[in-house]
């Protein structure tokens, strides 16, 4: 007799809480929803793509850039896009058990090498131009099929990552390196990138804090475009 009281006081209590509450577990429902298959911001904590997204930036990911997904997976309902040269792209990879930030540098038909830190697409080298250099590294325009975008060469490297030999990508995959060329485990490492794993791309810094700096807001890298 006491039990069955003591079930239905605390059924009517949890009713009671639902209909209190339900509106905020519904937002919290939603959102998620909208960040794993619509939006979502993604920290980044290494340098692996400087000088374009620094340690402490905090990118805007478009998850409808290519997919839409199944929420809070990786199966595709519908492809909207494929990734192109140039773009930066999140992945969860398999191979590094880590989500990366990376740019596409070459698509599938493509055949990509790199010499002397000089990549060539097709057999066909891109063009550089010097920006600025310090005693560490010196940072260059990249010409990528048309988009300018600046990557880090460093002075005092072992050569490792300098040069890789023609690499040919057959379809669903995707050669990606950091702007940071020297210091950057991309598909020099992990090998080419499954077209499975890529879940976004991004074209904004949401905002950014200065990890060296006490995590000071930078004020001049809020909403910039990358």
């Amino acid at each position: 007799m006491f039990k069955i009281a003591g079930d239905s006081q605390l059924n009517q209590s949890l009713s009671r809480f639902w209909k209190n509450n339900k509106s905020f577990f519904l937002f919290i429902l939603l959102m998620f929803v909208f960040r794993s298959v619509i939006a979502d911001w993604n920290t980044v904590p290494t340098g692996s793509m400087k000088p374009t997204i620094l340690e402490g930036d905090r990118i805007f990911v478009n998850k409808m850039a290519y997919d839409l997904r199944v929420p809070f997976s990786h199966i595709s309902l519908l492809q909207l896009s494929n990734p192109q040269s140039g773009d930066i792209i999140i992945f969860d990879s398999e191979k590094s058990d880590k989500r990366l930030v990376k740019r596409v540098v070459g698509v599938p038909g493509d055949t990509v090498s790199m010499l002397n830190n000089v990549v060539l697409i097709n057999q066909k080298p891109l063009t550089y131009s010097v920006d600025s250099a310090t005693p560490e590294f010196l940072d260059v325009t990249e010409n990528l099929l048309g988009l300018e975008h600046s990557v880090r060469i460093h002075h005092e490297s072992d050569g490792r990552f300098a040069s890789f030999e023609p690499v040919n990508i057959p379809s669903g995959f995707y050669l990606a390196l950091g702007d940071n060329r020297d210091r950057s485990a991309d598909s020099r490492v992990i090998g080419l990138v499954p077209r499975a794993e890529i879940v976004g791309r991004s074209r904004n810094v949401v905002l950014s804090l200065n990890y060296d700096n006490y995590y000071l807001p930078r004020k001049d890298r809020f909403f910039k475009t990358l």
